[in-house]
């Protein structure tokens, strides 16, 4: 009888984990099934590349089916858990209840927009961590671009010309960065927007922005977003939002219809349940080997998973794709071991770098401990996704949409929405 592994999450620690186990485990000898609410995997790095223009919003996504050729693929939301009878309750795309046992679980359900109890965030903010919400935020600016060019008063005009992000991570301001870029192409046809400008807004709570990288280009990004005209706004926090205006912590009232919300994630809602133990910020613990240490044979990676990070005695592994790879590959390979009575490995990765691409041709990146900014780091980053992206075919894509861009601009016409934008989940206030 073949063993049953079930992957719950189609991202890029899922994806990984299966292509590693079929290429681990003997042929038949395994029935790998991967649970997914889509039949794509999103490379979510590259969600500001689609707002933007620069990518067709279809190349950014790998599909499962082409990519997996003996990982049976189910369509759906995980809705329950049984870890005595070893089953995982699934709602499939028809809404159909289907149970599936197993003898490995692998859990690597991702992450989605953490939210603050901000009154009228749910209502009028926009999320970017779908492709769904990368379409609808460049339609959104060209909308506004639209109804600001038929109106007479400069005042609400004002507010259809007024952007803001909240959140400077790297989503935050590579989506800032790609979109504004974006929109300063897309006003030359609008003459009256053009004669009036644009405002766009970042806004930080913490100290400076992007405290992923190195302080030096941190603040080269900085320099970069203000020689655009863009305003930077930290240790400020959004305190309320309306349908025309975003209220920060200063005082100031900007006047805007459009606010973007990438200030952090949190562990999918689906984790909680499946009836295991989870840490403050919701994550699953795991050992050093990724396994979730009251259940045998139940692993969990990624973001819905507080790993250990070896390079960092007593902190977490942070939630970045170069991470989940790496963890989707090591736990293919525990899987393999534990059915074959082999003792699993502990997880040990240290980041090799990171990139954040500004829009422009600019960028900032840090490959092996060294700093790179501007043009080549734009270049080390493009290069980067490029050989990062599953198969020829979508690479060719990815180098196609790019050099058309480079030649002929970005496309300014609204593509439509792809599926539904994630709302942002309304948090109830505490105390």
């Amino acid at each position: 009888m073949s063993w049953r592994v079930v992957i719950a999450g189609g991202g890029f620690g899922g994806f990984y984990a299966a292509r590693a186990l079929e290429r681990t485990l003997p042929n038949q000898s395994a029935r790998v099934t991967l649970v997914n609410d889509a039949n794509f995997m999103l490379y979510t790095p590259l969600l500001p590349g689609a707002a933007g223009a620069t990518l067709d919003p279809r190349h950014v996504v790998v599909p499962l089916r082409a990519e997996l050729k003996r990982t049976e693929l189910v369509i759906g939301r995980v809705s329950g858990h049984d870890p005595a009878g070893r089953t995982l309750a699934v709602e499939r795309v028809d809404s159909s209840p289907l149970e599936l046992a197993y003898d490995q679980l692998l859990i690597a359900l991702g992450s989605v927009s953490r939210t603050l109890p901000i009154p009228g965030l749910a209502e009028h903010g926009i999320g970017l961590k779908s492709l769904a919400d990368a379409t609808a935020v460049r339609n959104q600016v060209l909308q506004c671009m639209d109804i600001a060019e038929s109106i007479d008063d400069p005042a609400r005009r004002r507010e259809y010309l007024g952007f803001v992000f909240v959140g400077a991570g790297y989503a935050g301001v590579e989506g800032l960065g790609e979109l504004q870029d974006f929109a300063a192409h897309a006003i030359e046809l609008y003459p009256r927007c053009r004669a009036d400008g644009m405002r766009w807004v970042l806004v930080e709570a913490r100290e400076r922005i992007m405290q992923e990288v190195p302080e030096s280009l941190s603040r080269f990004a900085q320099r970069e977003l203000l020689a655009r005209g863009i305003e930077v706004r930290t240790r400020t926090e959004l305190l309320a939002l309306s349908q025309s205006a975003a209220t920060l912590s200063g005082g100031e009232t900007i006047p805007t219809r459009t606010l973007v919300w990438t200030a952090g994630v949190k562990p999918s809602p689906a984790i909680a349940k499946l009836g295991l133990t989870r840490d403050s910020s919701g994550r699953l613990p795991v050992d050093r080997t990724l396994r979730v240490a009251e259940l045998p044979g139940v692993w969990a990676i990624g973001d819905c998973a507080a790993v250990p990070d070896s390079s960092r005695p007593g902190s977490l592994c942070p939630p970045t794709a170069q991470h989940a790879i790496r963890q989707g590959r090591l736990v293919a390979r525990n899987i393999a071991a534990t059915l074959q009575g082999r003792e699993a490995r502990p997880f040990t990765y240290r980041t090799k770098g990171v990139v954040a691409e500004l829009g422009r041709n600019k960028a900032v990146a840090i490959t092996f401990g060294v700093r790179w900014q501007g043009f080549p780091a734009w270049l080390i980053a493009r290069t980067y996704h490029l050989l990062l992206m599953p198969g020829i075919g979508r690479r060719l894509r990815l180098l196609v949409d790019w050099n058309v861009a480079l030649v002929f601009g970005r496309d300014t016409s609204a593509p439509g929405r792809l599926g539904t934008p994630t709302p942002l989940e309304a948090e109830q206030e505490q105390g």
